[in-house]
């Protein structure tokens, strides 16, 4: 009866130390650069509470430094389900959205402030017509939380300061927004052919296809451009 258990047991210890194949495959990384040779947009004349929103704003319908580097721009890897943030908390500040873009898993929540001595109010649409909420931020550090289901894009707006816009992109993919340097970068992307699609308010570039590999770091830049008339 002894000899079953004893041979038995080396195998037990050799299974045991092979490694969870699921935690070997962490999937490579994706990094980029978004660019345009679009020129920054012309400053926003403040025709409402110039006092707390300044004379003019800066119009992000377009964000690119002197060197052509887009911010605000998603990248998503196509059909790649991951685990997005579960909360994006977006404040107004100066008149503004801040951040202007942000991703938020579906279900998610959207936690609103405002930092301005003004009243601001937060409309939230989305692409298909659905009118989620309208709420007011009538004073400073007032928080108000609702949630997004999605998946899709969401358009802010504030009734008052009209020029004021911002996006949540609601999805289950893995996505990430580009910063002020036009970067981006997307973790655990399974090894293989994956394709990038872009998403910008004002911007369009074709879907992109990078190879991935374990462990190992890809780089990819893309140029925007406006989108072509009639489209």
């Amino acid at each position: 009866m002894r000899t079953p258990f004893v041979l038995a047991l080396p195998c037990a210890i050799a299974l045991a130390a092979l490694p969870p194949r699921a935690a070997a495959r962490a999937g490579g990384t994706v990094i980029g650069t978004m660019t345009t040779k679009e020129a920054a947009l012309k400053p926003i004349q403040a025709t409402i509470d110039p006092a707390v929103c300044g004379p003019s704003l800066a119009n992000e319908a377009i964000a690119v430094d002197r060197s052509g580097h887009l911010a605000n721009v998603v990248v998503t890897a196509t059909g790649v389900k991951a685990q997005g943030p579960a909360e994006a908390a977006i404040s107004n500040e100066r008149c503004a959205f801040e951040p202007r873009v942000s991703v938020l898993q579906p279900n998610g929540t959207l936690k609103m402030t405002s930092k301005d001595p003004v009243l601001h109010t937060m409309r939230a649409d989305g692409a298909d017509g659905k009118a989620y909420f309208n709420i007011s931020l009538p004073v400073p550090n007032l928080t108000v939380t609702k949630p997004l289901d999605g998946p899709g894009i969401v358009t802010l707006s504030c009734s008052i300061h009209t020029w004021m816009r911002g996006y949540v992109f609601v999805t289950d993919e893995l996505s990430a927004v580009s910063d002020g340097s036009g970067r981006f970068r997307l973790e655990n992307v399974p090894a293989g052919l994956v394709e990038l699609r872009f998403w910008h308010e004002a911007l369009e570039a074709a879907p992109v296809k990078v190879t991935v590999r374990e462990g190992q770091t890809v780089s990819v830049d893309v140029a925007m451009v406006k989108p072509r008339a009639g489209r």
